[in-house]
């Protein structure tokens, strides 16, 4: 684990350093922005989704959050500070996503359908993305060059790409096996035309709130949430409803190891039960109203670049300051 990790810092503060080259040498060319800004970010990171959840009806968003599943998110940034009030920041994440319908507490109610269904998921994240931070109270300083000891609220509104990989454990093996190339919804199928396979690169939509504290002129703290609107049902390979089984026979071979194990993960129901007959074609498997979702919640550590007087290097662009 920790090998693993230190491999992750490293590749981390490679791309910091790639990105900090370029951005310099490139922000010096067109010498338009007053500083640039250096660091890592770290913390805690949730999936919202079909598969977990909390009692009652699956509502999305923090309602059905599961801080069992709780992962992590490192990443490092670059930004551009073209005005004192704003921010243009490209950053690159790495992390985990993870939910398991087994830690639904059931209460009796609809949740009893979502805890049945049995399924889950856990995939390695790689996102990167190109955002806005908006530090309004700048507007308000009677001396925005201060920076010391200086708390500023922000907000974050961007634009990313990020790439997933479901994988669920098989309920016979209890092995983590991927799930896209088993259409276990029918995706790829002719019998749903309207069930693509889908994408492992998909956009996401960035939003958030922050506050950042800078303890001198050089070296800032700050913490933020953001939330990832992303335009997929399949992060967890949860959508919609299940199909007949056979199928996987019809389209990977009958009796074939494939074809079998298709079946394990697309229907983790206990069919065998006395109580119950499972789920079965048709019935409801996901939301596919409801697209998923994740956020982060963390630590920026940030170190300023460069020279932030007004010199051949940078030309600073004067934000309105409201006086009194």
């Amino acid at each position: 684990m920790k090998q693993h990790l230190h491999v992750l810092l490293r590749k981390c503060a490679l791309s910091c350093l790639a990105l900090t080259t370029f951005t310099q040498a490139s922000f010096s060319q067109i010498g338009i922005f007053n500083e640039v800004e250096a660091g890592v970010s770290f913390g805690p990171s949730n999936f919202l989704g079909d598969l977990g959840g909390n009692r009652g009806r699956g509502m999305g968003f923090l309602k059905d959050n599961n801080i069992a599943q709780t992962k992590f998110i490192i990443g490092g940034h670059i930004t551009a500070m073209p005005a004192s009030f704003l921010g243009l920041r490209l950053a690159v994440n790495y992390g985990t996503l993870a939910g398991d319908d087994k830690i639904i507490k059931g209460s009796g109610g609809l949740e009893e359908a979502r805890k049945f269904r049995n399924s889950d998921f856990r995939s390695r994240l790689f996102e990167a993305f190109l955002a806005a931070e908006v530090f309004p109270t700048v507007f308000f300083e009677e001396d925005p060059e201060d920076l010391y000891k200086k708390i500023r609220p922000y907000g974050v509104l961007g634009v990313g790409v990020f790439n997933y990989n479901p994988m669920g454990s098989d309920p016979l093996t209890g092995d983590w096996v991927n799930l896209k190339d088993l259409s276990t919804e029918g995706q790829g199928f002719a019998e749903y035309p309207d069930r693509k396979p889908y994408k492992l690169t998909q956009l996401n939509i960035p939003m958030g709130l922050g506050v950042k504290y800078f303890m001198n002129d050089n070296v800032s703290i700050a913490f933020e949430v953001i939330h990832r609107k992303t335009f997929t049902d399949y992060i967890d390979d949860v959508s919609t409803t299940y199909i007949d089984p056979n199928l996987f026979d019809q389209y990977f071979g009958a009796g074939s190891e494939k074809a079998q194990l298709a079946r394990r993960m697309a229907n983790k129901t206990d069919q065998g039960s006395s109580t119950s007959a499972g789920f079965g074609p048709g019935d409801k498997r996901g939301t596919p109203t409801n697209n998923d979702a994740y956020y982060s919640a963390g630590f920026k550590l940030g170190f300023r670049l460069g020279n932030r007087g007004n010199g051949d290097n940078y030309k600073r662009i004067k934000c309105p300051v409201m006086r009194y």
